[in-house]
């Protein structure tokens, strides 16, 4: 109904357009001749039907485009759907596929790159154990090699499929030259990881709370802007955080190292928290940049340099003891008679409480 208004409008606006250029002409030059008048007069006024012309063609080239977008927006969600009801097939190869239809579907439709990193970490949180991580925690490739039998074929292959999820996970993360400015957060929590690399990604949030890190560990020149929780982690083999800035704050409470630790040239700002457990052997010194706050007081055998300065704070880990947490324990109960305004009135002001006082606790 809009289009024919705008067609009649816009041959109106021609009619009178033409009539009044010859009425113009006609006074303004009385010389010229009424057919150079009605040629002129004319011209102006198919210049309207023009300009209505190419708008209408830009319009339907508007409309076209946005159809087009719903449609990619559309196959996109499909895509992903499917991707997601494969991770749980039984035969591994088709898991392995679904994982990378899912990383292939974040260079098409970016917006989804987030979510893709969720349902991976979710796959790798899954329970899942083998028989070269009981006796080679620290090197389970050694199983193989040492030609020990292995285990059951069904948990190698499921094996290999976590290892491609780790891979996907660490090419997905923007690193070096990539300009992607987005903080993209990993939740690992009980996650057991074989060789788990994220040499030089840039991430945001990091949570491996009570992970099992297996082989060797590459977390070197990784830039993580937002607190990265290890909190109860087990590393049953050599870690190296060489030239990693924790610029959100680091928690290795509670945490157990079986092997060796290099934190040469790494820095950590906003938070720290030390685990009483020292690594064998600690390698590098461990710079902390002034305004951190110490969750505790350093453990005997750390190497640190910078300011620094103890705020300890009510929480509590694994142990019960300050440090890393959740932040549910001290929030108070929601009372079912309470108005929905108050209610959230309340909520906004202790969210924002916890953001000057638990920076590790708050999905920044």
């Amino acid at each position: 109904m809009r289009g024919r208004w705008m067609l009649l409008l816009s041959v109106l606006a021609a009619v009178v357009v033409t009539a009044a250029t010859i009425v113009v002409l006609l006074v303004v030059e009385p010389k010229l001749s009424k057919a150079e008048a009605l040629k002129t007069g004319g011209l102006a006024g198919g210049a309207v039907v023009a300009l209505y012309a190419l708008w209408l063609n830009d319009r339907r080239r508007r409309t076209e485009e946005a159809r087009h977008e719903l449609e990619s927006v559309k196959v996109a969600d499909e895509r992903f759907a499917r991707s997601v009801e494969m991770l749980g097939h039984e035969a591994d190869q088709v898991r392995v596929g679904a994982m990378h239809a899912l990383a292939g579907l974040t260079f098409s439709s970016p917006r989804y790159k987030q979510t893709v990193l969720d349902v991976l970490c979710a796959y790798l949180r899954r329970p899942f154990d083998h028989e070269g991580y009981k006796r080679y925690s620290d090197d389970p490739e050694k199983l193989v090699r040492d030609g020990v039998e292995e285990e059951p074929a069904k948990t190698d292959r499921e094996r290999e499929v976590r290892r491609t999820a780790q891979r996907l996970i660490t090419d997905l993360l923007p690193w070096g030259m990539d300009t992607d400015p987005t903080a993209y957060h990993l939740d690992l929590t009980g996650a057991s990881l074989e060789y788990f690399r994220l040499s030089g990604r840039r991430v945001g949030r990091i949570v491996a709370r009570r992970a099992n890190f297996y082989g060797i560990t590459m977390i070197n020149e990784v830039e993580a802007s937002k607190p990265s929780l290890f909190s109860g982690a087990r590393f049953h083999g050599r870690v190296s955080a060489a030239d990693a800035r924790f610029d959100g704050g680091l928690s290795f409470q509670d945490v157990r190292f079986a092997g060796e630790l290099d934190v040469s040239r790494a820095e950590v700002g906003t938070f720290l928290h030390l685990s009483t457990d020292l690594p064998k052997p600690l390698r590098g010194v461990l710079t902390v940049r002034p305004g951190t706050g110490m969750r505790v007081a350093k453990p005997e055998g750390w190497e640190l340099a910078g300011a620094y300065e103890v705020q300890q704070r009510p929480g509590g880990g694994a142990d019960g003891r300050p440090g890393d947490h959740d932040g549910l324990r001290d929030r108070a109960a929601v009372q079912a008679d309470e108005p929905d305004a108050v209610r959230l009135e309340r909520e906004r002001a202790r969210h924002e409480r916890d953001a000057e006082s638990e920076p590790d606790e708050v999905q920044q």
